[in-house]
């Protein structure tokens, strides 16, 4: 069998994740300290859980609609008020595999082959390979520390080309943790009006928010509601990474071919996840969030240690606004970010995760989880800075 001849070309060339490339290595190893994982360490509030055991011991086993539980759609809905932005239960929201699946068909339901994806650089490893898999051609836009890690007009304008046909906008940001406030987004939003350009917008981190102002969707913004998919979930937040359970709220013309994508490759999301996600939404309408907000807390002083830790180490660091990651320069150093992160695992037993494994513009940085207990995190650190002392 000659296996070259039946594989997907396009799909053969896309190499392995950065991270799990990496993380092979760690997985051989003893004693190591990681500040790598993407996913938070606190399990999963008990009272969602149950919840989901509740509804096995029901009988709750068979498929639910395609779009979800209508009782889940309606409290996205209301939960997406938070963001300012109100979607249509019963025809503007559908319940997906992790915020992920939604990207993949977001994608798949505007891109014709050749259509050009804007994506901010760096940014999460997925949104590159996804549209390519989806027969688009991404388009990195760097962004810098100088500005907190966010996309501009300035930088998205030059850009466009009859071919652009969405904008990926993932903010809070992984890896950087960088966030866009009310009036980057309007900014953005008059840039795009004019355009016929859909926005991607990831929004899984928006819960994460050290700032003293809230978080709005992007599809608040002034003429964004009609041109953005906006998608999010449960993974984050509310610490049910495993669960995989996400959403995604669009205009109904752009949803309705997303669903018909879902019902012929998924058909519906685990029924049990989403008794578990009706649970966390209606338990935190009633508490005010309030496991969200004991969680936020709890990385919010994590933040402060690593990025205290991580300069007081030598390494200049942006101040994360949101998510849970660190991302620190290591270019002083002379090392790649593959280097520097072999080194400080093989001499210090620290992992961490080359900053291009996130896209051109992550070279020279490593990204940081403080997604991890303030132990190991000031453990972590005080090994960072024992490996910076031979560059100093």
């Amino acid at each position: 069998m000659d296996y070259t001849k039946i594989l997907n070309k396009r799909i053969q060339a896309v190499p392995p994740s950065g991270i799990r490339r990496f993380f092979d290595i760690v997985s051989e190893m003893h004693d190591v300290i990681s500040l790598g994982v993407g996913e938070p360490d606190f399990t999963t509030p008990w009272r969602y859980s149950d919840a989901a055991i509740y509804s096995l011991r029901q009988g709750r086993t068979h498929y639910t609609s395609n779009r979800g539980l209508k009782e889940l759609c309606r409290l996205i809905s209301r939960y997406e008020e938070r963001f300012n932005v109100r979607y249509d239960p019963d025809s503007e929201i559908m319940v997906t595999i992790g915020a992920s699946e939604g990207i993949d068909l977001a994608l798949r339901a505007v891109l014709e082959p050749g259509d050009e994806v804007l994506v901010p650089d760096p940014s999460y490893v997925s949104y590159m390979p996804c549209v390519t898999f989806a027969g688009g051609r991404a388009i990195p836009v760097p962004t810098s520390a100088e500005n907190g890690f966010i996309v501009t007009p300035e930088m998205i304008l030059p850009r466009i080309t009859p071919r652009t046909k969405a904008l990926i906008l993932p903010y809070p940001n992984n890896p950087t943790g960088g966030i866009m406030r009310p009036e980057d987004m309007r900014r953005l939003a008059s840039a795009l009006k004019d355009t016929n350009i859909l926005v991607i917008a990831d929004e899984i981190y928006a819960e994460l928010n050290y700032t003293d102002e809230p978080l709005s969707a992007f599809a608040s913004a002034p003429g964004m509601k009609d041109r953005t998919v906006t998608l999010n979930g449960f993974s984050k937040a509310f610490a049910m990474t495993g669960w995989r359970m996400g959403y995604a709220c669009a205009p109904r013309e752009i949803l309705s071919v997303m669903l018909k994508l879902h019902q012929y490759t998924i058909m519906c999301a685990p029924t049990a996840g989403q008794y578990a996600a009706i649970e966390a939404l209606k338990s935190g309408f009633e508490n005010d969030f309030a496991d969200v907000k004991r969680m936020l807390r709890q990385y919010d002083r994590r933040r402060r240690l690593i990025v205290d830790g991580l300069r007081n180490a030598g390494l200049e660091t942006h101040e994360p606004l949101g998510a849970f990651y660190a991302f620190p320069c290591i270019k002083k150093t002379g090392l790649s970010s593959n280097d520097f992160c072999v080194k400080l695992l093989e001499q210090q037993r620290v992992a961490c995760v080359p900053g291009d494994a996130f896209g051109p513009s992550g070279e020279g940085y490593i990204r940081c989880s403080y997604a991890s207990s303030l132990e190991n995190i000031s453990e972590a650190v005080k090994r960072i800075g024992r490996f910076m002392e031979q560059y100093r």
